[in-house]
């Protein structure tokens, strides 16, 4: 008795290869996107490994950190270090000059630095060009060649003993790279917004206040960022004008660690880099996306 079987589709006889079947193959993965994250995962391991050694380190005793191998772990956790650190190594009266060097220098650029920016590129005046020369022929200068000449005058004029050889310095030295970025950016803002705010009647000050700066907030806070960083980590400029322990920096503070009786405490000493390294960090990581979302968010389309 015949037996009527199915017959196969050429689908199914070709498996799928043909040109009238229907299957799909299954997609190969891309040898460019291996590598990427292979490098990726190893530029991980290279930027997080020394930030895990240096806080397990911070954990150790002095015991621990002499006589057993550097990349061992803590035997007992001494998470006392960073109270030591704090108290005995002196580092919140570092943190805290640090701060008042730090934030009307910064503060002293940004204000100045704007202005010069605004200045040199929305406002018309003769001469402009040759300031903006002078401006740029600052940042050739090595802060190396002007530390002695400033240190004669700062003791002339009284200021050594203070924290404003600090401040004056680092608003000179912050002040050609600020002038120059902002200026840059300042050619990115049209003209005729300022153009239109003078027909209003807007005045100089007006038009600064009220039209640039809420323009070019983006670029202050880059480069608010970027001199924060650059006089925070100062060493040199600090180390030249601070002639006393009650006027060291966090930079100055870390380079004379010394625990008691003037013996090096290796762990409040990694408890104190760890607190300057993490803490801004943190600052960083914070501000670097407010930068990122405002130059996406706050573009202007013209």
């Amino acid at each position: 008795m015949p037996v009527d079987l199915p017959l196969k589709s050429a689908a199914a006889r070709g498996g799928g290869h043909g040109p009238v079947g229907t299957g799909t193959r299954p997609r190969r993965r891309r040898p460019g996107r291996i590598w990427v994250k292979v490098v990726t995962g190893l530029l991980l391991v290279v930027e997080i490994y020394p930030l895990l050694w240096m806080f397990l380190t911070s954990l150790k005793s002095n015991s621990d950190y002499l006589n057993n191998s550097t990349w061992s772990l803590p035997t007992t956790w001494e998470w006392g270090n960073y109270s030591e650190a704090w108290s005995t190594g002196h580092i919140g009266l570092y943190v805290r000059n640090s701060l008042l060097a730090v934030v009307p220098s910064l503060a002293l650029i940004l204000l100045l630095g704007t202005a010069a920016g605004f200045a040199l590129q929305i406002m018309v005046w003769k001469g402009r060009s040759l300031t903006l020369l002078i401006f740029l022929a600052g940042i050739m200068v090595p802060s190396q060649m002007i530390l002695l000449p400033l240190f004669t005058v700062y003791f002339q004029a009284g200021l050594s003993g203070t924290l404003w050889p600090l401040i004056l310095t680092y608003t000179g030295t912050g002040l050609p790279l600020t002038v120059f970025m902002m200026a840059t950016y300042y050619k990115t803002v049209p003209r005729e917004l300022f153009e239109a705010a003078t027909i209003d009647g807007a005045g100089i000050l007006r038009a600064f206040w009220t039209i640039s700066i809420p323009m070019v907030r983006n670029a202050i806070l880059t480069v608010g960022l970027v001199q924060f960083f650059f006089i925070w980590n100062d060493l040199l400029i600090a180390l030249t004008f601070t002639n006393n322990q009650d006027l060291r920096t966090i930079q100055v503070g870390l380079l004379n660690f010394t625990g008691d009786f003037g013996a090096t405490q290796y762990g409040p000493l990694f408890a104190a880099i760890c607190i300057n390294i993490f803490g801004t960090l943190v600052i960083y990581l914070f501000l670097n996306q407010k930068v990122m979302k405002g130059l996406t968010g706050g573009a202007v389309k013209g």
